[in-house]
C-alpha cells in the first residue's frame, strides 16, 4: 500500500521555515546552472544558426578561420565564377564574394573599456547572399565609399557606432550610415563595409575568404570538394554553418568554469536536502512507527520520503527559473578565442535549458534525500515509538 503524495506536501508545509531555506539554496544552484546552459545555448545559437547550407565558404588551406595570415588570391574569384553549380541572381550575375576580416577596437559605451571588433568588408553581392540579415535603420554602405552599417547589438554596446558616426578604420574615417539585425547570429558581432575601398586603403591583393552560393545541396558538396581537391587554388572549402559551428571552441572557458561552479554548488544543495531530510526523520520518528503498525511497508516509506525530497528539489528549481527569467534575452559578449574579438549574444533559456534545470533539480534531491528515506524506513517500530 502506497502512501499518499499529499501525505508528504502536508509534511514540507508544516516545516515552512525549513523547506524554504532548503528550497531557495536548490534554486540558488539551479539558477547558477541555468544562467551557464542558457550563456551556452546563446553561444551555441549565434554560431550554430549562422550561415546557409547552401553557402560554401573558401579559406586558405590549413586556416580555421577567416582572420587566418594569407587567403584567396583574385584570379581564383573568377574560377569559382565559371564553376558549374554556382547560382545566378536575378541579374544573371554569379552568386560569388570576395570578403576581407579586420579587427578594429571600440570604446564600450558604458565606460568599461575598449574591445576588439570584428569588421566585414564584402561586396553587395556578399550582402545579397545574405538574405537572414535585414537593414533596420538608415542604409547599406556605398560601394567604393568609406561607409559602414554595423549591427544592431555593435550600435547598442559600443561608442561611435551612431549614424552619423565615425570610426577610425585603417588610415581613413568611415562613416556609420546604417544599422542592420543579425538574427541573432554571429554577424550580430561585426560592422561591414565595401571590400574595394578596404582592398585600395591597404592595398591588398587577396581575400581573407570567398563565398560561394551554390544551386542546390548536391552542388554545394561538389563546390566544396572542387575546392578542396584543385591543386592549384591551394585552398579549403566547407559549408557555411560547418564553419561557424567550429567557432563555438570560443564558449569552452564558460563551459568549464560554469561546470566546476555548478558542481561545488549541487554538492552543498545535496548536503542541505540531506540534512532537511534527516532533520524530518528525526521528527516524525513516533509519525514513521505508526505508518508501520497501520501497515503500510518500508518501501511505501522509502518511496514516501525520496518523494518528499523530489518535490522539495522540484520548489527549488522552480523558484530558481523564475528568478533567471528577466535574464532570459539578456546581450552580453565573450572573447572569440579564434578571432580575438568580442563575440556579442544573448542568454537563451530554452526549453531544453528547462528541461536540464529540472533533471539536474531532480538528481539533487534523489541523492540527497535516499539516505535519509533508507533510514527512515529501516527503523524499527518500538525504537521509533520510544523517540
Amino acid at each position: 500500500m502506497a502512501i499518499p503524495l499529499s501525505y508528504n506536501v502536508r509534511n514540507l508545509k508544516l516545516r515552512k521555515g525549513l523547506t524554504i531555506m532548503t528550497a531557495l539554496g536548490i534554486a540558488l544552484t539551479v539558477a547558477t546552472a541555468v544562467f551557464i546552459m542558457a550563456l551556452l545555448a546563446g553561444l551555441n545559437r549565434a554560431f550554430g544558426t549562422t550561415g546557409d547550407p547552401l553557402n560554401v565558404l573558401v579559406l586558405r588551406k590549413g586556416s580555421n578561420s577567416e582572420l587566418s595570415a594569407g587567403g584567396v588570391q583574385r584570379e581564383a574569384m573568377q574560377v569559382f565564377k565559371d564553376l558549374p553549380g554556382v547560382a545566378k541572381n536575378n541579374r544573371n550575375e554569379p552568386m560569388v564574394s570576395g570578403e576581407d576580416i579586420l579587427i578594429i577596437v571600440l570604446p564600450r559605451k558604458d565606460g568599461t573599456g575598449e574591445t576588439n571588433v570584428t569588421t566585414r568588408f564584402l561586396t553587395p553581392m556578399g550582402v545579397e547572399m545574405r538574405p537572414e540579415i535585414k537593414l533596420v535603420e538608415g542604409r547599406w554602405f556605398t560601394p567604393g565609399q568609406r561607409e559602414i552599417t554595423v549591427s544592431k547589438a555593435i550600435h547598442d554596446r559600443f561608442s561611435h557606432a551612431n549614424i552619423g558616426d565615425s570610426m577610425r578604420i585603417g588610415s581613413g574615417d568611415w562613416k556609420v550610415v546604417g544599422v542592420f539585425d543579425a538574427s541573432g547570429t554571429a554577424h550580430a558581432s561585426e560592422v561591414w563595409g565595401d571590400i574595394n575601398q578596404i582592398s585600395t586603403d591597404f592595398e591588398r591583393s587577396i581575400y581573407s575568404s570567398a563565398l560561394l552560393r551554390a544551386t542546390d545541396p548536391v552542388s554545394a558538396e561538389a563546390l566544396k570538394n572542387r575546392a578542396n581537391d584543385d591543386q592549384r587554388l591551394e585552398l579549403n572549402g566547407m559549408l557555411e554553418p560547418e564553419y561557424y559551428r567550429s567557432q563555438t571552441k570560443s564558449g569552452d572557458p564558460i563551459k568549464w568554469v560554469g561546470q566546476i561552479v555548478a558542481i561545488i554548488m549541487a554538492i552543498g544543495s545535496c548536503f542541505a536536502a540531506t540534512n532537511t531530510m534527516y532533520a524530518a526523520v528525526a521528527y516524525r520518528g513516533r509519525e514513521i512507527a505508526t505508518l508501520r503498525v497501520i501497515g503500510f511497508s518500508r518501501s511505501s516509506i522509502l518511496t514516501s520520503f525520496v518523494l518528499e525530497s523530489l518535490l522539495l528539489s522540484l520548489l527549488g528549481a522552480a523558484i530558481g527559473i523564475l528568478l533567471m527569467l528577466p535574464f532570459n534575452g539578456w546581450t552580453t559578449g565573450t572573447s572569440n578565442a579564434v578571432t580575438f574579438s568580442e563575440v556579442v549574444f544573448s542568454l537563451q533559456m530554452t526549453p531544453t535549458v528547462i528541461g536540464a534545470a529540472l533533471g539536474f533539480a531532480l538528481f539533487m534531491g534523489l541523492v540527497g534525500g535516499i539516505a535519509p528515506a533508507w533510514h527512515a524506513a529501516s527503523r524499527e517500530i518500538l525504537a521509533a515509538l520510544r523517540d
